[in-house]
Parts: C-alpha cells; sequence; structure tokens
C-alpha cells in the first residue's frame, strides 16, 4: 500500500510539473494519478503471480491436450500467436478453472475452451498451473 501512495504522490508531482494547475485541475490530477496507481499495482501483482507460475517445478504432466479451434476470423486475417492460460487443477486431473493472462483477444476464447477440457496427471492437492496455446495457420 505504502509503494501505491508513492506512485500517487510522485505522479501528482510530474503532473504538476508539467504546468500551472488551476484549484479546479489538481483535484482531477490527483484522482487520475490514484487510478493509474491502482492499476500500476494490480498489474504488477498479475506479472509477478504468471511469473510464480511459469517457475513453479511442480507442475503436472499433461496427459490429455485438446487442440485449440483456430478461430475463423482469426483465420481469415491471417492471425497467429501464443494465449497465456492460468489452469486451476483438480486433485484429479481435470480443470476446475482458466484465467486468461495474456494473448490477442480473438484467440483468448478459443484458448481458454481448449485448456478446460484438458486432462493432468493427478496429484495429492489443487494446483495452478500457466499453459501456453498456440496458433498458427492450418
Amino acid at each position: 500500500m505504502t509503494s501505491v501512495l508513492c506512485e500517487i504522490d510522485d505522479t501528482a508531482h510530474k503532473l504538476e510539473a508539467l504546468g500551472s494547475l488551476s484549484s479546479m485541475q489538481k483535484p482531477v490530477a490527483l484522482l487520475l494519478a490514484a487510478i493509474f496507481a491502482a492499476t500500476y499495482a494490480v498489474c504488477a501483482q498479475t506479472i509477478n503471480t504468471a511469473t510464480d507460475a511459469e517457475h513453479d517445478n511442480s507442475a503436472r504432466k499433461i496427459i490429455f491436450r485438446v487442440q485449440a479451434n483456430y478461430p475463423e476470423l482469426a483465420r481469415r486475417a491471417n492471425l497467429q500467436g501464443n494465449v497465456k492460460v492460468e489452469a486451476t487443477i483438480r486433485p484429479n486431473g481435470t480443470v476446475k478453472s482458466t484465467r486468461v493472462l495474456g494473448g490477442n483477444p480473438v484467440l483468448v476464447d478459443a484458448a481458454s475452451e481448449a485448456v478446460s477440457k484438458w486432462k493432468f496427471e493427478p496429484g495429492p492437492n489443487e494446483t495452478t498451473q500457466m499453459v501456453e496455446v498456440k496458433f498458427g495457420p492450418q
């Protein structure tokens, strides 16, 4: 929380340095600085979560993988790329939920839907794992 407040204060000072702000503009500038700092804090937390998942040595082996459907719009536009998905895996190896961490918006639904059908090796408890789905012209 302290770092967020420091970001707000730092951003407010930068905004004031851009020019003389009127008494009406200062509250708006502070509000914008607060929104920016809060967004920055959330993004940093999301990046840390993704990094932790990438370096997790206890990643479960995928034993059944469903191929993602290449969306027709992506095919026509010749879109390709990767989508990072965080999967919450039940002890029996089925996927409980998915959360998209990054990728082209045209491809994310197909990737999430495919990963939700994957099967992982069983484990002692519920785990979270980051996986990557690759898309390319077929």
